[in-house]
């Protein structure tokens, strides 16, 4: 059958899930509709409490969104105008946007060209006396070298702010992902052994979770979440999602904060899909080995680490740039869905001014492509993509 007449085959196949889970939602959004406790209240705390419990954390706070949750995570730390917060500029633009909201300004390390998560090593010439936190992705679904990243935040004294919007369900191995057998000496150092099998979300001081329904643990809505152990940053950002009113009276307020409350129904659809998220995981990191399968010998083909931490929020490679628009249009014409993320640096937006790129992030905007991933697939769609991949050289 001629590409043409086929099906597409999408980034994302949400409509084939909600069938899956249909006898499971249905009674779930009927218990929170007839509860009549639309926001916060059961529902919520006890998601917050199954998330917690998952992830090895003492607080789970649930938010609005993955970017409130960054932003309030920031702002509970005291970050404010004339601080710096270091990150990537190879990453959504909430990761920067939170910074920007509170007056403070992002300051931008390199990637490492295979993970494209931060290089901890461009990290610590970024740092001054301004530097308020240091903001790692996990991007696409593989935690950033967090051991290094933590022990260069502690020794200056700096917390880390995990922005895990991507990777709900990762655990730190310990492992550098970029490398085997490790980088300038640092894999077997203390900090890594104590990281070493924690859950993304319990390895720095706090972290953002995004729950909008594309992620690895989505919604059927926007929704979000700050996890972390720190009792009175828990208690900062509990007042502030509540319009930075007191907990016993919820009617006196002595500081700005914002309307940031996870709804129930939310709550309710996210708890039945945590419970389904081992099951989901695996089914992508099979997928994944589908497609390496299928294209580890493409010429100049890179494709994503082959690492025990990936829960593949995306499948992305690296496509050599004169080639990129011919794997785009041959992917179209075969009917497969495609995405490029990100092919403008934060660095480069408009509303950041004249910031310099750093020189990796600029070469991988112009070489990523990321390929249709989600528990749905099937061995012969892989196939499909994968002959349209190869079919340019």
């Amino acid at each position: 059958m001629p590409d043409a007449v086929r099906a597409p085959i999408p980034m994302l196949d949400l409509a084939s899930e909600v069938d899956d889970l249909w006898s499971e939602l249905e009674p779930a959004v009927e218990r929170v509709l007839r509860s009549g406790q639309f926001i916060g209240g059961v529902e919520v705390e006890t998601f917050e409490d199954e998330v917690a419990q998952l992830l090895g954390v003492r607080h789970a706070v649930g938010l609005n969104s993955g970017t409130d949750a960054l932003v309030i995570a920031l702002e509970a730390l005291g970050v404010g105008p004339g601080d710096e917060v270091i990150t990537t500029p190879f990453s959504f633009f909430a990761t920067a946007e939170a910074a920007m909201r509170l007056g403070a300004t992002p300051r931008f390390g390199d990637i490492d060209p295979l993970t494209l998560n931060l290089d901890p090593a461009t990290i610590s010439p970024l740092m001054n006396e301004r530097t308020k936190a240091v903001l790692p992705v996990h991007l696409f679904g593989l935690p950033a070298d967090m051991a290094r990243i933590v022990e260069i935040g502690r020794s200056a004294g700096v917390p880390v702010v995990e922005d895990a919007a991507q990777a709900f369900g990762a655990v730190y191995s310990g492992a550098c992902a970029g490398c085997s057998g490790g980088r300038d000496g640092a894999c077997d150092d203390a900090v890594r052994s104590e990281l070493a099998g924690r859950k993304v979300g319990a390895l720095g001081t706090a972290a953002a979770f995004s729950f909008y329904p594309t992620k690895t643990l989505g919604a059927y809505g926007d929704a979000g979440m700050l996890t972390t152990d720190d009792d009175e940053l828990a208690a900062q950002a509990r007042r502030l999602r509540n319009h930075g009113s007191r907990p016993e009276d919820k009617y006196v307020h002595d500081m700005l904060g914002h309307n940031s409350r996870l709804d129930a129904v939310q709550a309710a659809v996210l708890r039945i899909k945590l419970r389904r998220l081992p099951e989901a995981t695996a089914a992508r990191r099979r997928v994944a080995g589908w497609y390496r399968d299928a294209l580890r010998d493409v010429p100049g083909v890179v494709l994503p680490p082959d690492h025990p931490d990936h829960v593949f929020h995306q499948f992305t490679v690296q496509v050599p740039a004169e080639r990129l628009e011919a794997v785009r249009r041959a992917l179209g014409d075969a009917g497969v869905a495609h995405q490029r993320f990100y092919p403008l640096a934060l660095s480069a937006q408009p509303v950041m001014g004249q910031v310099e790129t750093p020189p990796v992030v600029a070469e991988m905007c112009g070489r990523v492509l990321s390929l249709p991933i989600h528990p749905g697939l099937r061995p012969d769609d892989v196939d499909r993509v994968a002959a349209a991949v190869r079919s340019v050289r």
